[in-house]
């Protein structure tokens, strides 16, 4: 359909919801194309993280630093359970890779995830390389219930290791975490 609309003299775009647009319509049939095929806009990884007791923040931070000191052009990193869920929405679409932290929560994963992936389920999401880190003193369980959830998607690339934090980040931690980094920029 776009194909057909670039042969044509567009003067005005007039959504079913939104604006109406009437200048530089280039740009946002470039961006509608983009965003109707599922291709990210850009190379860089998102971070988005469920933490209940700062951990698995501290871990998301520790792998956003080491990711920036090997070279990921762009990096990402948002608290699920504070942040505005349409800013996280439209990251996980705009960066070619993410990576999801989540504490266990109840033999399941940390309630902000699970609503950040079921608006992901929602919206059809596809195309990219994932990166999971989960967090349980005792039984953890996010690893599992991501790895469910992200089955449901198409063209999903998990990538290994999955990272198992027992609580605290310790020095077994950090090089999971490292490795995790390597992967996820491969």
């Amino acid at each position: 359909m776009l194909k057909k609309a670039a042969t044509l003299d567009i003067k005005m775009i007039c959504p079913l919801h939104g604006p109406i647009l009437k200048e530089n319509l280039g740009y946002y049939i470039e961006k509608y194309d983009i965003w109707s095929s599922y291709k990210p806009e850009e190379d860089g990884v998102f971070i988005a993280y469920a933490s209940i007791h700062g951990n698995t923040a501290e871990a998301a931070k520790d792998l956003a630093k080491m990711l920036e000191e090997k070279g990921a052009k762009k990096v990402s990193i948002m608290d699920l359970a504070r942040c505005d869920m349409a800013e996280a929405i439209e990251d996980a679409f705009k960066y070619d890779k993410i990576v999801l932290a989540a504490s266990s929560y109840n033999f399941g994963v940390f309630t902000p995830m699970e609503q950040f992936l079921h608006h992901l389920i929602g919206k059809n999401y596809q195309n990219r390389k994932i990166g999971i880190v989960e967090n349980g003193t005792w039984a953890p369980s996010a690893g599992k219930c991501m790895k469910e959830m992200l089955s449901q998607m198409k063209d999903i690339n998990i990538v290994e290791p999955l990272v198992t934090i027992r609580s605290t980040v310790k020095e077994d931690t950090r090089v999971a975490l490292n490795e995790l980094a390597d992967s996820i920029l491969r």
